[in-house]
């Protein structure tokens, strides 16, 4: 092994038990993009990753060509599971927990928050995430044992995770609000207006809202589904309404 090659690994070692993976270019991109702490970033092939960088994101290619550093493939998999089709991967810093609470309880919201009660499915969370961050949610909130901050979650989400505060948290924590609760005997929610100080829950994708998520609802909604159609994936559920919340008066916030 060349010595350029024996020294990401070690800056990698150094960090990886207080940082969460990024796992690609995209969730690096989106990363960088959402000011996220990156101490250490590798790639097998950093003419491609900054050539990506030229053509679908200009706006973070000068900072990638400071940080990324080039590895061989072997050093590249030795660091991830699963190498991913750009050889891209990093490390960042995962956000305050205690500013991240702070900003899910404060009030007046802007936008709603994403609930998501005892979710299973690590890939379907980081789905979720993604979809949050597109439509400006205040954050997104797991109860349960699913760790939102997963590897697979944050790959899912495509680094995403540091454009909206993501935690989990026991029901009895959830942050101030109305809770408006995804249920099929719900009222049909195209005749609701969803407050942007809501929060909007979900339950599994097995057996949906569980009882103490339920007992905490203020309201029951339910999306529009044709007879015999047993359900929607999480994901597009969760889409669905935060389309009827922007749709009715809530809007995308810039940034």
């Amino acid at each position: 092994m060349t010595a350029p090659d024996l020294a990401p690994p070690a800056a990698w070692r150094r960090h990886v038990g207080r940082c969460v993976l990024l796992d690609g270019f995209h969730a690096l991109k989106h990363a960088l993009r959402f000011g996220a702490e990156v101490p250490v970033a590798v790639t097998s092939d950093r003419a491609g990753a900054l050539a990506l960088a030229g053509e679908l994101a200009p706006d973070v290619r000068e900072a990638l060509e400071g940080l990324l550093t080039e590895v061989s493939h072997e050093v590249y998999a030795s660091l991830v599971a699963r190498p991913h089709p750009t050889a891209v991967a990093a490390l960042a810093v995962r956000p305050s927990r205690a500013a991240g609470l702070g900003a899910l309880a404060h009030l007046p919201r802007r936008a709603p928050v994403v609930v998501l009660d005892q979710p299973r499915n690590l890939g379907n969370a980081g789905a979720v995430i993604r979809l949050a961050a597109g439509f400006g949610a205040t954050g997104v909130v797991t109860t349960g044992t699913l760790d939102p901050w997963h590897p697979t979650v944050v790959r899912g989400g495509a680094g995403l995770h540091f454009a909206t505060v993501v935690e989990r948290l026991e029901v009895a924590e959830l942050p101030p609000g109305p809770v408006f609760a995804l249920d099929p005997e719900g009222e049909d929610i195209r005749g609701v207006k969803l407050p942007d100080d809501a929060l909007l829950a979900f339950g599994s994708e097995r057996s949906g809202l569980s009882g103490g998520l339920r007992a905490r609802a203020d309201h029951l909604v339910a999306l529009p589904m044709r007879p015999q159609v047993s359900s929607y994936n999480l994901a597009t559920s969760v889409a669905m309404t935060l389309y009827h919340w922007s749709a009715t008066g809530g809007a995308v916030q810039a940034s």
